[in-house]
């Protein structure tokens, strides 16, 4: 009989001598390795120079690791500051817990100290980047299904995710299946990835706008997903703090979106 639902892998970690080769590392690895080589092609194609993506790159993946991981422990201190913690764990990035908030916006101190030495506008790079930024979180999410981590509630349907009683939260012990909440967001996240770049060129958006819609994109996808997880958060009122992040920046880019179409019109009349 065939299993309805999706098994967890036996092993996230795979040792070549002393060296832990991590899945989770994998996937920011090869997420990467993806956004720079799309973001690459489309640059060029919009007429820009061959290799700043790449120099662009060097700045902001250094950036928006530590980003991430800042934004990360800023809004889970709990994790490593709490009576038993070790709050030397917060450096120790290779256990997993980044925060996409945190790489955007440290990436994008990073991207605008290259595009500024490069004498390129940042806008234009950003909207040449975002569909592949995109792709990368939709392949990165695959770490947490090796992992085990950030799933969702429980559930009896056929694509549940099977979870290691040693994996699943206090109180969700007797529950054996779990919204695959890695699963939907990677789909979520392609999908937008295409919409954008379709959007993107058949309205000609240029100035910040395609990068604009790749917040739009992801906030709306991260909004619900948020809504089906159990992993411990910190609230501020009925939310937890990523949903208030999505829908806050979902309000930010929306506003930035109409108000640069409206200075493209303005500028054409």
């Amino acid at each position: 009989m065939l299993a309805t639902f999706i098994p967890s892998p036996s092993q996230g970690v795979w040792h070549l001598g002393p060296l832990p080769l991590r899945a989770y590392a994998f996937g920011i690895i090869l997420g990467a390795v993806v956004a720079i080589w799309l973001g690459e092609k489309r640059w060029v194609a919009r007429g820009g120079r061959p290799g700043l993506i790449g120099d662009v790159s060097l700045w902001a993946i250094p950036f928006g690791i530590v980003g991430a991981r800042l934004y990360h422990v800023a809004t889970d201190p709990q994790l490593y500051f709490a009576a038993g913690k070790h709050p030397i764990d917060a450096l120790k990035i290779w256990q997993g817990g980044l925060g996409i908030w945190g790489a955007v916006a440290l990436g994008a101190v990073g991207a605008l100290i290259a595009c500024r030495r490069n004498d390129v506008k940042f806008l234009d790079v950003a909207d040449a980047l975002a569909p592949g930024i995109l792709i990368a979180q939709a392949i990165g999410r695959w770490g947490n299904y090796f992992n085990q981590e950030l799933f969702g509630k429980p559930t009896s349907k056929p694509w549940g995710l099977e979870i290691d009683l040693a994996n699943r939260p206090a109180g969700y012990e007797q529950f054996a299946t779990f919204h695959p909440t890695f699963l939907y967001e990677s789909i979520w996240n392609l999908a937008g990835a295409a919409l954008i770049i379709w959007i993107g060129h058949r309205y000609r958006l240029t100035g910040g706008r395609v990068f604009a819609l790749y917040i739009m994109v992801y906030t709306a996808g991260r909004f619900w997903i948020e809504l089906l997880r159990i992993d411990p958060a910190n609230d501020i009122g009925p939310f937890r703090v990523n949903v208030w992040t999505s829908i806050t920046l979902f309000i930010l880019a929306t506003a930035f979106f109409v108000w640069k179409r409206r200075r493209v019109v303005s500028d054409r009349s």
